[in-house]
């Protein structure tokens, strides 16, 4: 990434309506905005709110699509709702599901892109790791995503759609006047899939609202996880705005390496990024920062790295976590695999420095559903490991 690269992107957004004529969509919508539609619609301002709340529920408690199933709503208020306005959700192209469990969704939404889903089942919770953007701007060199290039950000309607679409596929829609069941499927998010979630703030804090409506899907705040390769100026307001729990792609401990690795390192550096680490409002030994760290064979795994990454925290006082990440390898990478020896030598160093250090198991690899893996299907143009180890400043 350019050391002078905006803070705001100019990147395309599609609007909230379909093509011309067409009706507006109420997947994404705040409250506030699915107030103002409303009474745009004819519906009388000392009933709009009423009617938002009544609906809200119906789309994202329930589940429900079509307008003629809320039955606590007049029936020509229904056929008003029905001919101005649609509820949509990316659509689902195909879904692979791993030995493991680990199902990859392919889903398409406007304009005939597509972005890929993984949902993680576990003893004890279900994880869906969601997408921001079609693509990705960092071109993390390590990362098999990045080796597309973005397209557009996605929509709020399309980030909360893909929850939405997992809990189509799991089941998971509790059914009116049923008994409630308190065990999830789908328990967590994390924003780990397509694309930089603090590049699309306004569309994934909007997402990440509805997700935690205690009306609608009821996901708490602990239970999202933002993943971010480091976007300094928008740290703050994730806590602010947000109030998620946070990860950082941190993968390096040197501003050499991870100008590599990490280009947005190149525009906020390390000791930059950790000072805005130190000050997240949500901070604390309840709600400690996560660390990702590729494990890179000859790359960034030395006991070395491993006594640098743990004096980094340290000297900075932020309550972290490190978790460790096997490097999944994909067709043309330019990176081997730490050792499994290697891998354990350099947890068991930060765990003797007072430090949780677990090592991620993969998951979905033989869907390539694993992390740094997402890439959409219909985009795979291969590039020659000579021309990404050139793009990551490698050789030469």
């Amino acid at each position: 990434m350019p050391a002078d690269a905006p803070i705001t992107q100019d990147v395309m957004t599609i609007p909230r309506k379909l093509p011309e004529g067409g009706r507006t969509n109420l997947v994404g919508l705040t409250r506030a905005q699915m107030r103002d539609v409303l009474i745009e619609a004819g519906t009388k301002e000392k009933q709009a709110k009423m009617r938002v709340g009544q609906i809200w529920q119906w789309i994202y408690q329930w589940g429900v699509r079509d307008f003629a199933s809320m039955t606590n709503l007049a029936k020509d208020y229904r056929a008003m709702l029905d001919e101005k306005f649609v509820i949509e959700i990316p659509e689902v192209v195909s879904k692979q599901v791993s030995e493991d469990g680990t199902r990859k969704y392919l889903v398409r939404i406007a304009g005939g892109h597509e972005v890929e889903v993984v949902y993680i089942p576990e003893d004890s919770r279900g994880t869906l790791c969601i997408s921001s953007q079609v693509g990705c701007t960092l071109t993390c060199s390590f990362c098999h995503t990045g080796t597309q290039k973005l397209v557009r950000n996605l929509t709020a309607g399309e980030i909360i759609g893909q929850v939405m679409m997992a809990r189509d596929d799991l089941d998971e829609w509790p059914v009116p006047g049923a008994p409630k069941d308190e065990t999830r499927l789908l328990s967590n998010i994390v924003l780990m899939g397509m694309g930089e979630p603090l590049y699309n703030f306004d569309n994934v804090r909007d997402a990440m609202k509805i997700a935690m409506d205690p009306e609608g899907i009821q996901l708490s705040r602990r239970r999202i996880t933002l993943s971010t390769s480091g976007v300094v100026p928008e740290i703050a307001r994730t806590a602010e705005e947000i109030g998620c729990l946070l990860a950082i792609s941190f993968h390096a401990t040197t501003d050499e390496v991870r100008d590599k690795l990490v280009p947005i390192n190149k525009r906020w550096n390390i000791e930059e990024l950790l000072q805005a680490l130190a000050s997240y409002p949500k901070v604390s030994n309840s709600e400690r920062i996560t660390f990702e760290y590729v494990m890179l064979n000859g790359v960034n795994d030395t006991d070395d790295d491993a006594y640098r990454l743990i004096a980094l925290i340290k000297d900075h006082n932020i309550p972290a976590k490190i978790n460790l990440i096997p490097f999944n390898e994909w067709p043309g990478a330019p990176y081997k695999r730490s050792s499994n020896n290697r891998i354990h030598a350099f947890a068991n160093i930060i765990y003797q420095a007072g430090f949780a250090s677990p090592i991620r198991k993969p998951r979905g690899e033989d869907i390539m559903a694993a992390c740094g893996q997402l890439k959409s299907a219909t985009e795979r143009a291969r590039k020659s490991r000579k021309q990404i180890e050139a793009e990551a400043g490698l050789k030469g």
